[in-house]
């Protein structure tokens, strides 16, 4: 499979992420646990997205985006087109990653001072999946072509079923995976800080955290299912996938406290991401017989998202029905000191 990733580039991809999460870490852990504020999550918002333009600009650049040669002009003009394609279509499909994240914190009753971390490390594990899948599906598809058409076929699906379910409440009390663990580890009812263990009456319990963190990484490898066969459709470079994904997912975390407390003023964007899904997939089924360009899917892509966003605005979203409570619930103390 042809690849810009040269040694060098992918050492300095590696670099350049390995100080990113370590300005991030060392950012909170100086701030401690706290709630984010919408002016922090913006303003993290526009770094992590800055990080990413100024990764695809020095890539552009390193190309030859500013030489005389005409090969490596347009071959830098391609791939940097495919990164910020494929950058966009993960960063819009991490969105229904986010309202899931959502429900799974009120779930929970996730403490507001918590959730920056257990985002965190819940995203740091998706990072390491998603890059072992992709690895795995670039060699997939350099030996068996036809799986581009499964793909296609999988997300022209996805995208219906997702367009089926917009607008319903999931029910998070059946999901399979936390059924699982109720069933085989003891969970505390209450949360003991940060901690993912404790201990109660004398016996070792998990912290509703640690559940909370397993399943954020289990929903963003279920959504990588999704995302992942989409942007091969984009591009089969796995340099360029990789890079794509991974720096739409370090913005992720920013971008749920952005969008955390106005997700139901765009409740249409499910309809959005569903259609970009089927136009994705269609892409796939039709790539021996015509190569939609990828300055196409971007503008589609743009398109329908702010289409989503707008027709969000314009009509009032229905009232949803009450989320189910959960069996682990913390108790809460009332303004007397009285616990519930």
């Amino acid at each position: 499979m042809a690849s810009i990733g040269t040694p060098l580039l992918w050492t300095l991809f590696t670099v350049f992420v390995l100080i990113a999460l370590a300005i991030d870490f060392i950012a909170l852990n100086r701030q401690g646990s706290h709630a984010v504020s919408m002016r922090e999550a913006t303003i993290w918002s526009l770094i992590w997205v800055a990080v990413s333009f100024l990764f695809v600009g020095w890539m552009w650049w390193y190309l030859g985006g500013t030489g005389a040669d005409p090969v490596s002009r347009n071959l830098a003009n391609a791939k940097a087109l495919e990164f910020i394609t494929g950058y966009l279509v993960e960063k819009a499909l991490a969105v229904d990653n986010i309202f899931v994240f959502l429900m799974i914190f009120t779930y929970f009753a996730v403490p507001a001072p918590f959730q920056k971390r257990a985002l965190m490390i819940g995203i740091l594990s998706a990072l390491v999946l998603r890059a072992v899948m992709i690895l795995v599906g670039a060699w997939l598809i350099v030996r068996f072509h036809w799986l581009m058409y499964v793909f296609g076929v999988f997300l022209v699906f996805t995208g219906f079923k997702m367009w089926r379910a917009a607008g319903q409440e999931p029910d998070l009390g059946n999901n399979p995976a936390l059924r699982w663990i109720n069933k085989r580890f003891k969970i505390s009812a209450e949360y003991d800080g940060e901690k993912f263990f404790t201990w109660a009456n004398g016996i070792k319990m998990a912290t509703p955290l640690l559940v909370v963190i397993v399943l954020i990484g289990i929903v963003d490898v279920v959504f990588a299912v999704d995302s992942i066969p989409a942007i091969f459709a984009i591009t089969t470079d796995p340099f360029i996938v990789l890079t794509s994904n991974v720096f739409a997912i370090l913005g992720l975390r920013a971008m749920y406290f952005l969008l955390a407390g106005v997700h139901e003023r765009f409740h249409l964007l499910s309809y959005g991401l569903a259609v970009i899904l089927v136009f994705i997939g269609a892409k796939m089924l039709l790539i021996d017989i015509y190569k939609i360009p990828v300055a196409w899917s971007l503008g589609f892509t743009v398109s329908a998202l702010a289409a989503a966003m707008a027709l969000s605005l314009k009509i009032p979203a229905k009232q949803g029905q009450a989320r189910s409570a959960f069996p682990f619930r913390p108790k809460r103390e009332d303004k007397s000191g009285t616990k519930e």
